[in-house]
């Protein structure tokens, strides 16, 4: 996810199975589901499923540049309101890239990586500095969805046993959408997209050199 200055999550995808190749005709297959109203959930109340007092150890951030070349760092921040990780991508008060980490200790390793390749997905593809579309807007569902795609893309083909890491990832955050209550088309499609996208002949580079070229940022 990514959100300017509120500390947001928003948990609405659709399919977007197609999109490492013909961005148009995601847009055509995602007009298919109801724009389910985006349900925002502050981090004090978000939930991945995992039990209460569980923790667990911090993984390393991955390598992260951004469609301008620059550096993406990862920072933690400590809150007491968090009990699961979230993640959230921005330009700091510096101009710097960043990834902000909370609650990575609460969730498995396999959701941290998740979490981590989907935010620097929205470096990766120019999002941080394009204009933030309005929530539950078809071109914000769409942002989600390609850095869902970019994440699982990169799980599989840079880390061992990363089909199997994603399967757990996914896992994760189909009990997180389930527990608070959103409608099984919501969870099924994004699921799918994820899944879809593992099966792709294609890698998170030429994926995301063909959102670049689309978006007349290469």
């Amino acid at each position: 996810m990514r959100t300017k200055n509120r500390k947001i999550v928003a948990l609405t995808w659709p399919d977007s199975s197609h999109v490492s190749s013909h961005i148009a005709v995601i847009w055509n297959d995602r007009m298919r589901f109801i724009l389910t109203t985006i349900i925002l959930i502050s981090f004090s109340h978000t939930a991945f499923g995992q039990s209460a007092g569980a923790e667990f150890d911090v993984i390393a951030p991955p390598v992260c540049a951004n469609n301008l070349g620059e550096t993406v760092q990862f920072e933690t921040v400590e809150s007491t309101r968090v009990t699961s990780a979230a993640g959230m991508a921005r330009r700091n008060e510096a101009g710097v890239p960043v990834v902000y980490r909370f609650g990575y200790k609460f969730s498995p390793p396999a959701l941290q990586q998740f979490i981590d390749f989907h935010e620097c997905a929205h470096h990766q593809t120019g999002d941080i500095d394009r204009p933030h579309p309005p929530r539950n807007s078809p071109e914000h569902m769409m942002n989600e969805s390609i850095a869902d795609c970019i994440a699982a893309l990169r799980m599989r083909d840079e880390i061992d046993d990363g089909k199997g890491l994603l399967a757990e990832a996914v896992l994760e955050l189909t009990k997180a959408m389930q527990a608070v209550g959103f409608p099984s088309l919501t969870t099924d499609s994004r699921v799918s997209n994820i899944e879809n996208c593992m099966q792709k002949d294609t890698s998170s580079e030429d994926f995301i050199n063909g959102v670049l070229i689309h978006r007349g940022l290469k």
